[in-house]
């Protein structure tokens, strides 16, 4: 048989044969090869046949070259074997790394260096410092370190609700708030009081009416300070040597009216006498009741203050500034002022609103008055007095010492009094219809209709 011709025995041996008997081909027409079993080689492919197709096998990839982790000296990973070195590369396709780089240079990636020390950050902004050393890890770890509570979890920092809620601002704002309440509390407990309205009243009047009395008492006052004071000109321990009415209307600005006190009224209970006997007959009750018998205005509140007590107030703000109009010289008030703008202190004022030494007396003297308790108000409302907490603590502390106020008045009662004699506030003084010699002394006369005028004004 030639060699060239094909075996039909080996022909179902070699193909796939079909139930014909035939062997099957492909899309191709091309028979398909038998798979050979293993350790069977494949017969010779035969003369005028198509061999059929070498099947592909993938392409082996080499493995990708990782650098070994780095340990600490003297230390062996537990369970590990050392890397296997790789074997040089194949001359084939090989993958670009980020890392990669030209032949003979080794890739450069993270090696973590052995003993390596962070070096000490400067200051921003500012070169490094020789000499300028870290403060030790440790330490700063245990200064800023949490407690560790069970569980492994750390405790919380406590902050407080208050200062969380406020700020430092509105904390501050608290506590001066608490300092004045309880400071206001405090001087309501210093005040003095007595039954001054304890009197029949008239039938009630629209707005406040204030009652304010200067008293020329010497109670609580020694020899020497009588005599340092020049409180030894008038006679008598019960008069008075101001009286004026604040009538604080619901709307609108407050009338200050200046009593003289030598006006000649009726005194209920003992006629026709100055008007400041009545305090001396019958204190302050009484002083009221005859106000409110020739005004008709319901008085419904009352302060008194004697002239220890307004030296001392003057004197705890560091004096008034006044401006003397005329030179004035009055042994009897102690005082010897030149004319001209000046500060005053508590003995000096005290003398410049006593003093009758100037050409219309009461009259003249009542206006001084008023002018010291404007100047009084505006050092007291100034910030030299407020802002300065050793000062105010003095005012308070000699203003709520000084003043006597009827039963139902408070400190806070007395504040308002401050703040309705604003720079808005109307001065006016009874209206005098003239002087007279009468059997209680030199008096001053009303007139009678400028006068119940003024009381209606006050009453609408």
């Amino acid at each position: 048989m030639n060699g060239n011709e094909a075996d039909p025995r080996r022909a179902g041996q070699d193909y796939v044969l079909g139930p014909d008997g035939k062997p099957l081909t492909d899309r191709y027409g091309r028979p398909i090869r038998r798979r050979p079993a293993a350790g069977v080689p494949l017969s010779p492919p035969q003369a005028g046949r198509p061999s059929p197709p070498r099947p592909r096998t993938p392409r082996q990839q080499p493995p990708r070259q990782q650098p070994p982790r780095q340990q600490p000296p003297g230390q062996q990973p537990s369970g590990q074997q050392p890397p296997r070195q790789a074997g040089p590369p194949s001359q084939g396709y090989q993958p670009r790394t980020p890392g990669w780089q030209s032949q003979g240079q080794q890739q450069q990636g993270y090696q973590p260096r052995a003993n390596y020390q962070q070096q000490p950050a400067a200051p921003r902004g500012y070169p490094p410092q020789p000499g300028y050393q870290q403060p030790p890890a440790a330490a700063h770890a245990t200064r800023h370190a949490q407690p560790v509570v069970a569980g492994g979890h750390r405790r919380a920092k406590r902050s407080n609700p208050i200062a969380t809620g406020l700020g430092c601002t509105g904390v501050a704002i608290l506590a001066l708030i608490v300092a004045l309440v309880l400071m206001t509390l405090w001087a309501d407990t210093k005040l003095t009081r007595n039954d001054a309205l304890d009197y029949p009243h008239v039938a009630n009047t629209p707005g406040t009416n204030w009652l304010l009395v200067g008293s020329d008492s010497r109670q609580g006052l020694t020899e020497e300070q009588q005599l340092a004071l020049g409180t030894g000109g008038d006679v008598g321990a019960g008069r008075t040597d101001t009286i004026m009415l604040l009538h604080i209307p619901r709307k609108g600005s407050a009338t200050l009216v200046s009593i003289p006190r030598d006006s000649y009224v009726d005194i209920p209970g003992f006629g026709m006498d100055k008007i400041n006997a009545a305090f001396a007959f019958g204190g302050a009750p009484l002083l009221g009741q005859t106000i409110e018998q020739w005004s008709g205005l319901r008085i419904d509140r009352y302060a008194e203050i004697g002239m220890g007590g307004l030296a001392n107030v003057v004197d705890s703000i560091g004096g008034v500034d006044l401006c003397v109009q005329e030179p004035i010289q009055d042994p009897l008030a102690g005082i010897d002022l030149q004319a001209g703008c000046q500060t005053l202190q508590g003995h000096d004022a005290l003398g410049y609103a006593r003093t009758r030494a100037t050409a219309l007396g009461d009259l003249d003297r009542v206006a001084r008055q008023r002018e010291l308790f404007t100047a009084l108000r505006e050092k007291i409302f100034s910030f030299g007095t407020l802002g300065n907490p050793f000062r105010l603590f003095s005012l308070i502390d000699h203003t709520a010492s000084s003043f006597v106020v009827g039963n139902g008045d408070h400190v806070w009662n007395l504040v308002r009094v401050a703040t309705a004699m604003g720079d808005d506030v109307k001065k006016v003084t009874v209206p005098v219809d003239g002087f007279a010699d009468t059997e209680v002394g030199n008096v001053v006369l009303w007139n009678d209709a400028e006068t119940a005028a003024l009381w209606d004004s006050l009453k609408r």
